[in-house]
């Protein structure tokens, strides 16, 4: 009978240890353009720009997708992304990343990565 109740708690502690691994501590990550450039360009990841898409029109980085943060379906575009996978955000300067960060995380998203320079940092001389 202890071998039983023995057993059945290994089996409790081995499955309590596996499942804690296996979710992830949502995290926001600010990054800058050295991040960018070694992790994202060229890489098949998820990049979005959150500024309006006249600000986009005029230039962007990569081939991120623009999910403007001001419009009423941002909520709706990014429940297209994959919460487990990491998520790359840029605005012009930082402060709409920063929300739509916030946002993301909110709703589930586990790897949130929030470039603060922004659009303004990408395209200035290093």
């Amino acid at each position: 009978m202890q071998k039983i109740i023995r057993l059945a708690l290994m089996s409790f502690a081995l499955l309590g240890i596996f499942s804690c691994q296996s979710q992830q501590k949502p995290f926001i990550k600010k990054i800058d353009k050295a991040t960018v450039k070694a992790k994202v360009i060229g890489e098949d990841v998820q990049l979005v720009d959150v500024r309006t898409p006249m600000e986009y029109n005029q230039g962007h980085i990569d081939d991120a997708v623009n999910f403007n943060i001001n419009d009423e379906g941002f909520l709706n575009q990014i429940e297209t992304l994959d919460k487990n996978k990491p998520v790359y955000l840029y605005c012009k300067m930082g402060g709409r990343s920063n929300r739509a960060a916030e946002l993301l995380k909110s709703k589930g998203f586990t790897q949130i990565f929030d470039y603060t320079g922004g659009y303004t940092d990408w395209s200035s001389k290093d």
